[in-house]
């Protein structure tokens, strides 16, 4: 499998890269198949992502490839992909259906901050798809009809609206297919570094929040929670999810002041120390290259 797969942390840079145009959109997004997959046959590219994407397909058939494993989509299908893993899809017969993708901080802003405590599969290393019958379907029909209906609109709540819709939607997915998943029972070596790595980053911030540690987890401190050697984790995330462990530190800090940010008055200042930046300076620093809008002009965007 080549190593020099793209990365993208928006559909929108994915579309740019294969000839489309698609609305920008960071955060979230809900699309029919049948307007941005409209061509059949169709063999997309290999890539990454840097988003989260629900795929509900009414009709239509085709396979998409995660990890280099293929799975069939036909009517019915429900899957799900979370960032970072290589990815592609074929289209044999024109597809209609939905396709929704969702940035952790959109989860964390829009539904709650403990997200993968009720949801524990959206950290799943590969999920295979589900296949359903039609009238099963039928209530995730709707739900995506409904989903995108309110992403095309310009309500005054539209993204709260969204996160409700999210949660019933991803309540849906886990009643029906991962009520009883733990993700650390999978067996792949790799896999569970990566699984209990992310697990192990989300309790680095949860302490932070929570006033039960100082400052924002490093290398070492997450390789000596797995007792391995910095440099061999470094290696295995990498590897497994396209991003370097400071990338994810990077980018775990960012969504997260994001959502104190717009989901609290907590001053800039506060919001800093929370994270473990000892200096609000260096904090707006970071957020401003990270985001390309400084702390203060990103909660007034919102």
């Amino acid at each position: 499998m080549p190593s020099d797969i793209q990365l993208y942390d928006t559909m929108a840079e994915f579309y740019a890269a294969i000839g489309g145009t698609m609305e920008q959109e960071a955060e979230f997004t809900a699309h029919r198949m049948e307007v941005i997959h409209a061509e059949a046959p169709y063999t997309s590219p290999l890539f990454r992502t840097n988003y989260y994407s629900i795929v509900l397909v009414r009709r239509g058939r085709g396979r998409y490839l995660i990890n280099e494993e293929a799975y069939a989509t036909q009517p019915g299908t429900i899957y799900f992909t979370n960032p970072g893993h290589i990815k592609g899809f074929e289209i044999d017969e024109p597809m209609t259906g939905f396709v929704i993708t969702f940035a952790e901080s959109f989860l964390k802003h829009y539904v709650h901050a403990a997200i993968f405590d009720e949801f524990p599969f959206l950290i799943a290393e590969v999920a295979p798809p589900k296949y359903l019958a039609r009238d099963p379907f039928q209530s995730f029909d709707a739900l995506g009809e409904q989903i995108v209906q309110e992403y095309e609109g310009q309500a005054a709540y539209k993204f709260k609206v969204l996160g409700s819709l999210m949660v019933v939607l991803l309540l849906r997915i886990k009643e029906a297919f991962w009520d009883a998943y733990d993700p650390l029972e999978e067996a792949d070596a790799g896999s569970l570094i990566v699984r209990t790595f992310r697990r192990n980053l989300e309790a680095r911030f949860r302490a932070l929040h929570a006033g039960t540690a100082a400052q924002i987890p490093q290398v070492q401190e997450l390789a000596e929670a797995q007792q391995l050697h910095p440099g061999y984790l470094s290696t295995v995330i990498k590897h497994k999810t396209g991003k370097s462990v400071h990338t994810w530190i990077a980018e775990k800090a960012v969504a997260e002041a994001q959502a104190l940010l717009a989901r609290s008055r907590t001053s800039v200042k506060e919001v800093a120390y929370r994270l473990g930046f000892s200096e609000p300076g260096h904090f707006s620093r970071f957020f401003k290259k990270h985001t390309g809008l400084t702390p203060t002009a990103f909660r007034a965007q919102r």
